[in-house]
């Protein structure tokens, strides 16, 4: 029956598309995130809806679509240059058919970001997909939320849709993706046109975001409570009243506090103390024969290079006999260690030129949404006064995900590549709009020469000019 109500609904969708191309795009974004196919039992499993979708949406722009406004930019420019290198090395990696695995997903999600702007030229657009983003991830996260409202929370014992542990169902992916969106959602309770923002569409994102900050709680993801301290740090930037969004985050944090579990508490310790535990130590193992490979390796060795990896290194353990505690330092030994870091997940697998690329594409994200928000952030008419706004949370959203993945290897992460997608059209879209103002205000230079040209003709062939 799941599986009859997923394909009803995509079916639906595609017809739809049939006369709003732009759909099949936003179906696309709601497949790949949510992963129907992996939810479902047994019908929509041998179906590839993923592909369908992902060709409907490339199809239907290139044959339906209008291409008012298209342009090629630079960062589109970076990924398409981060995709032939990866294809490049892919082709030369250390552990061929891993690499082909990881392959198949990684180059759909690059070209995916790489079409996404030519798609985005008006603002219901820009709006639509970021609502669809929104709500896509919304669909977990309430459901996560809930789950650690009623106990059922717990470093990787919080089950999602499916019983895997990837993508953005890994529950530290899930913690930045969520944290990293909760700006999108406040935008939508001041600036959004699909719902317009009124008191069910401000609860609705009040409860979102409270799940949203549950993630990190019910999954116990590290890296999602530094996430949240840094996108507290940021927003000072934007508030007003900055005093009372302190003493309020005090509040809030401090009344939660006798909620949390045990295990929470001991799995936060090891932020401050990383050495005594044996994934944050490894983590910085890896790191370090990481730094030597790239050295030997500038190029780097391809998709998943990590297997290669052996390394000692010493870790305390504590043990407690009666009211002695004693700590011995015992040499571990381990080998195909993941990166846990996007950073370093670069640096082994596409070398110096993929990170430069991957630092250039997110830093001048960074860059040109700070542009966007001084150059729109006065406008107080309706049509104008979003965009401000829209930059601020498409930029939160990159600073959040990039704090997330210095100790993930999401580098590829295909919501975060949407949202570069966003960021880029967002900027097209912009330039649009100060194009058309600059003719306008030519035109209203030249008006008067031409509107006494039109007067003078008016009268020189009026019915009566000679005779009046």
């Amino acid at each position: 029956m799941l599986d009859l109500a997923f394909l009803a609904f995509i079916g639906f969708v595609l017809v739809l598309g049939l006369r709003r191309p732009f759909l099949w795009v936003l179906l696309y974004v709601y497949i790949d995130i949510i992963a129907p196919q992996r939810i479902g039992y047994a019908i929509i499993q041998t179906i590839p809806v993923s592909f369908i979708a992902f060709g409907a949406a490339f199809g239907g722009w290139l044959l339906l679509d209008r291409k008012e406004g298209v342009r090629f930019t630079l960062r589109q420019g970076l990924i398409l240059a981060l995709l032939v290198y990866c294809w490049w090395t892919t082709q030369n990696a250390d552990f061929p058919i891993p690499a082909l695995d990881k392959w198949e997903w990684v180059w759909k999600a690059l070209l995916f970001a790489l079409f996404l702007p030519f798609t985005l030229t008006t603002r219901a657009r820009l709006e639509g997909l970021a609502l669809i983003l929104v709500l896509s991830i919304a669909t977990i996260v309430i459901g996560t939320g809930m789950k650690t409202v009623l106990g059922g929370g717990g470093y990787e014992n919080l089950k999602f849709f499916v019983n895997d542990n990837s993508g953005i169902y890994e529950s530290s992916t899930l913690a930045t993706v969520a944290i990293a969106l909760t700006p999108m959602v406040w935008w939508f309770t001041r600036f959004g046109t699909i719902y317009k923002p009124q008191w069910p569409v401000t609860v609705f994102a009040v409860l979102l975001i409270f799940a949203c900050l549950l993630v990190p709680v019910g999954t116990e993801a590290r890296t999602g409570l530094v996430c949240i301290a840094v996108l507290g740090v940021l927003l000072l930037r934007y508030i007003k009243r900055r005093v009372l969004f302190l003493a309020a985050g005090a509040v809030i944090g401090m009344t939660a506090l006798p909620f949390l579990p045990p295990s929470y508490y001991e799995r936060m310790a090891t932020i401050a103390e990383p050495g005594g535990d044996e994934s944050a130590s490894t983590r910085v193992a890896v790191w370090n024969w990481t730094l030597d490979y790239a050295s030997e390796n500038p190029m780097g060795g391809g998709f998943d290079a990590y297997r290669g990896n052996r390394f000692t290194y010493e870790m305390p353990v504590k043990e407690e006999v009666g009211n002695t505690t004693s700590v011995e330092f015992r040499e571990v030994v381990d080998e195909g260690r993941a990166y846990h870091s996007a950073i370093f997940e670069l640096l082994g697998e596409q070398g110096y030129p993929g990170l430069t690329i991957w630092l250039l594409l997110h830093g001048l994200g960074v860059w040109q949404m700070e542009r966007v928000r001084r150059r729109w952030k006065d406008k107080s008419d309706e049509a104008e006064a979003w965009i401000a706004p829209f930059a601020t949370a498409l930029q939160l959203a990159s600073f959040v995900y990039i704090t997330g993945a210095l100790f993930q290897g999401i580098a590829y992460q295909p919501v975060m590549l949407m949202i570069i997608g966003l960021q880029i059209g967002l900027n097209n879209y912009c330039k649009r709009l100060d194009s058309q103002q600059a003719k306008l205000e030519q035109s209203d230079q030249l008006s008067p020469t031409a509107e006494r040209a039109r007067k003078r003709a008016s009268r020189a062939n009026a019915p009566n000019a000679v005779t009046a």
